[in-house]
This record gives C-alpha cells, sequence and structure tokens, in this order.
C-alpha cells in the first residue's frame, strides 16, 4: 500500500462521521474512486457502522468502536485497515 492508501484509511473513520474538513473529504474522495482495495476497506466500514448502527439502537458500549478497528487492523496483512 502507499502512503496515500495509509493516509486514506487512517481517515475513514472521521470522514464516515464527517468529522474532516472539505479539502480533507476531497482528497479521500478522489483516492476512494482511483483505488479499489481503498474502496473495498471503506464500503465495508461504512457496512459495519450502518449494521452496528441499527443492532444497537441503545447507547454503544465504550471502548466498541476501537475494539471494532483494532479487530479490522489485526486481520489486514501490514497492519493497517
Amino acid at each position: 500500500m502507499s502512503d496515500k492508501c495509509d493516509s486514506a484509511l487512517a481517515e475513514l473513520y472521521e470522514y464516515l462521521d464527517a468529522e474532516i474538513d472539505a479539502e480533507a473529504r476531497e482528497r479521500i474522495e478522489q483516492h476512494l474512486k482511483d483505488c479499489s482495495p481503498c474502496l473495498e476497506a471503506f464500503d465495508f466500514m461504512d457496512q459495519l457502522r450502518r449494521t452496528i448502527a441499527d443492532r444497537c439502537r441503545d447507547q454503544v458500549p465504550a471502548g466498541l468502536r476501537e475494539r471494532v478497528r483494532a479487530a479490522i487492523e489485526s486481520c489486514e496483512p501490514d497492519g493497517v485497515a
């Protein structure tokens, strides 16, 4: 994976939660258009986020997001989710 992939993947949660500025959003969107492996990671994270939101109507337990992130990272060959 390239440095651009590392950067885009590191910001996906913030992107999904609309917690980044317009410039970063545009940069990530362009990268996702050009990089199918990162787009697949984005699709997975987006679907996971939606599933958790649908299934966890009550407050999500503290630390769940970080545990999910760590689990995803441990499954990636180079440790990057």
